[in-house]
Parts: C-alpha cells; sequence; structure tokens
C-alpha cells in the first residue's frame, strides 16, 4: 500500500494550478476513510488528501481550441481534473497539445480501443479512465497497460457503471444491484493488482443515489482503493443536483469519498459549481461568497425572491468568504442579518442595512441592491486585503485544506 506523505509540492512544468497544502484533509461530521494515496498529475487522490472536483468537456475533443476554452473556463469555476472523450484517433491525435497547454490535469476518457490509451500515456496525460469490461481482448492488453502507466509514472482509473455491467454478473445477481457493482468492480481491480500495479482509483457507480450510496459503502469495505464518486445519468440540472446532494452528501459525512463528479445534463460548468458547494457546506473546501435568504413567505413586505437573486448575481464574482443575508420581514431579518457579515432587514418599503450586527444604513426599496452590493465589494476587498497583509491569499479555486493531528482514519 503506498504510503500518506505528510506534505505534497503541487509543481509541474506544464504550470498546473497549485491545489494547496496537501496535507490532511477532513470533514467535521466525520473521520474520513483511510485509502492509499495517487497522483493525478499534481493533484493527490486519496490518502486524506483535499477532495477534489471533476467534470468531463462537452466539446468535440479534436476541436483544440474549443476543448481548451471550456477547460479553462471549468478550471476557473473550481475544477480540480478534468476528462476528455477519446472516442476517435483524430480525437487521440489533439492529446498532446490539450495536456500540455491546459491548466489542471487532463484524464482521457477511453473505451473500446487500447490503442489510445497508449497514445493518451505517450501524450501526456496526468490519468486514463479506462473500462476493462469493454476493452478487447483486455486479459492480453492490461498488463502491457499497466507497464506504460508506471513507466509514465501516471495514474488509471477503473469504474463500473449499472448500464454497462458484465452480463454474466448481471445475470448471477439479477440486476445492477449493489453486490453485482462491487463484484465487477472488484474484479476488475484485481485484474491491475495482479500484475502489480495498484495506482488506480475507482468508480461504482449508479443513477440511483440510495443504490449509489449502498455500492459505495459496500466497496469501501472491501479495500484501500481511491474513490471517484457520482450518480451516473442523474438528470437535468435540477433532478440531477438533488440526487447528487443526496449520495455525496451521505458518503463524504461518513468519510467515503476522494474525488467527485456531479453528472448533469447541463454545462460542465454548473456540475463544478455545484461540487464545489457540496464540499463548501461540509467543510471540506474554503468557503467562499455565501448567501442567507429567506424564503417567500405572507410576512414578506419585499419581493424576496428578485432581491436575492439580483444580489447573488451581483456578487457572483466575489472569491472571499462573505456572508450575506437578503431578509424580508421583520420576525427573523434582525437576527440572521446580524449573524452575517452583511445583510439587510426589509419592511415598509424600505431597507436597514446591518454590518456585524450594527444598523449602519437606512436605504430606500429600490436602492437596497445597488447599496448590499456596493458594501459587499469593500467588506470583500477588505478580507483580501487582511489575508495578503498576512501573507495569506483567498483562493479562487481549489480543495479547503482542514488541517488535523495525525492521518487519515
Amino acid at each position: 500500500m503506498s504510503s500518506i506523505p505528510k506534505t505534497e509540492q503541487s509543481t509541474s512544468s506544464q504550470g498546473f494550478r497549485k491545489t494547496g497544502e496537501q496535507a490532511i484533509s477532513q470533514t467535521p461530521l466525520h473521520p474520513r476513510r483511510r485509502s492509499r494515496r495517487i497522483m493525478v498529475g499534481p493533484v493527490p487522490v486519496g490518502g486524506g488528501a483535499p477532495i477534489s472536483v471533476q467534470s468531463m468537456t462537452n466539446t468535440v475533443t479534436a476541436d483544440i481550441n474549443a476543448t481548451l476554452q471550456q477547460i479553462a473556463e471549468l478550471a476557473a469555476a473550481g475544477c480540480d481534473i478534468v476528462r476528455v472523450a477519446v472516442p476517435s484517433q483524430d480525437d487521440a491525435d489533439a492529446l498532446p497539445i490539450i495536456a500540455k497547454k491546459s491548466p489542471i490535469p487532463v484524464i482521457a476518457d477511453i473505451h473500446f480501443q487500447s490503442k489510445y490509451v497508449f497514445q493518451a500515456i505517450d501524450a501526456g496525460c496526468a490519468a486514463v479512465r479506462v473500462n476493462p469490461g469493454n476493452i478487447r481482448k483486455f486479459d492480453q492488453v492490461g498488463p502491457e497497460i499497466c507497464k506504460a502507466a508506471t513507466d509514465a509514472g501516471i495514474s488509471l482509473r477503473i469504474g463500473v457503471n449499472a448500464g454497462s455491467l458484465d452480463k454474466d454478473i448481471y445475470a448471477r445477481y439479477g440486476g445492477p444491484t449493489p453486490e453485482a457493482l462491487v463484484a465487477s468492480a472488484l474484479k476488475e481491480a484485481h485484474m491491475f493488482e495482479d500484475v502489480g500495479f495498484h495506482d488506480f482509483k475507482i468508480s461504482v457507480k449508479h443513477h440511483d443515489p440510495v443504490t449509489t450510496v449502498q455500492t459505495y459503502r459496500l466497496l469501501a469495505s472491501k479495500g484501500d482503493w481511491p474513490l471517484h464518486l457520482g450518480v451516473t445519468e442523474a438528470g437535468p440540472s435540477w433532478q440531477g443536483t438533488i440526487k447528487s446532494c443526496l449520495a455525496f452528501g451521505a458518503l463524504l459525512a461518513e468519510g467515503i469519498g476522494d474525488t467527485i463528479r456531479v453528472s448533469l445534463s447541463a454545462p460542465p460548468v454548473e456540475e463544478v459549481k455545484v461540487g464545489c458547494k457540496i464540499l463548501e457546506y461540509l467543510g471540506l473546501r474554503q468557503r467562499h461568497f455565501d448567501i442567507i435568504s429567506c424564503p417567500s413567505c405572507g410576512r414578506a413586505q419585499v419581493d424576496v425572491i428578485e432581491l436575492a437573486k439580483e444580489v447573488t448575481e451581483g456578487l457572483k464574482d466575489i472569491t472571499a468568504p462573505i456572508r450575506v443575508a437578503v431578509m424580508g420581514c421583520i420576525v427573523n431579518g434582525p437576527g440572521e442579518a446580524r449573524e452575517a457579515d452583511l445583510g439587510v432587514a426589509s419592511g415598509n418599503g424600505k431597507g436597514q442595512i446591518i454590518i456585524k450586527g450594527k444598523v449602519v444604513q437606512t436605504v430606500p426599496e429600490d436602492q437596497i441592491v445597488p447599496t448590499l452590493l456596493e458594501r459587499a465589494k469593500e467588506i470583500a476587498a477588505q478580507m483580501d486585503a487582511k489575508a495578503a497583509a498576512q501573507g495569506e491569499t483567498l483562493p479562487e479555486a481549489g480543495p479547503m485544506v482542514v488541517p488535523v493531528t495525525g492521518r487519515a482514519s
């Protein structure tokens, strides 16, 4: 089993964005599951390393400019690792440039054609996602893939999806049950371990969040592999977000999971936004701008829905960990606003602007949003300046590290 280093330097001649101190990261809710550590380029996965957020481009990989543009957008949104599809020779031929110019590590997603695996390794990809179940003659080429990955110093990802479960295992278990998915994953893991290759992570995805949780719990009990969490084919944005929050929340709260991808029928950047917020709210990533706003109700004396929407849009690019409360009545408004860095308690056609518990200004209703935005940006700038004066930086993206004594459990 790989040792768990105390620190790792995230440096690369390719100029990868750093992901922060590679110490042990813990959730406040439960000790992290002990897993072996692998590297995806400079990003550590497993062994207590900060949980990374992944996504996948939806461009044609052979369109190098479009793919690199989307990768840049994903990186700006907080993505740590990106996967690109390689279904054709043209896509494989584009990998050297993409891997070299990408600001974050690139994983090549390979199915069916083993020759693309070797091309991806030679191209300088940080990792390769292979599916032993659909790679032709994998029992013959598998050892060669492992040797090539070892020689190049890269990791692999293997995984099982409910929709592509091995036919024999499907028949034996009567469907894609947790036991069936884990049996398939163990079969694939043993293919690698039997030839002495251990630098891989595993995913066992299902579209149902309850089955997903049951499956990862079972797999986590079987070994120390790093685990990539995902609810596959989760659906449109709102539905997939709910499914992913349920599954990831349950698993991460139990310390299970080393890297995540939120799979949505939506632009990839939306996947990253959801993934980052899941980690933020679990205390596993540096918190950025956060808004507290009350639900609409008959007590509201202002259109709090529109207020919250406008404030959120106006502050979407703020990275400082500022918390803003937008409240619509006098029942909970003043109290909630006092607990935030900045807030407004609205009513009777006006709003009381509250900073750190003190009313500093009263403005007409039509001035609430511009006043909040102005004050919020001032506070955010002060936070940035204070951090800079202390020799710190508020990260634009990347996992939050919560130092703890000792090592991952």
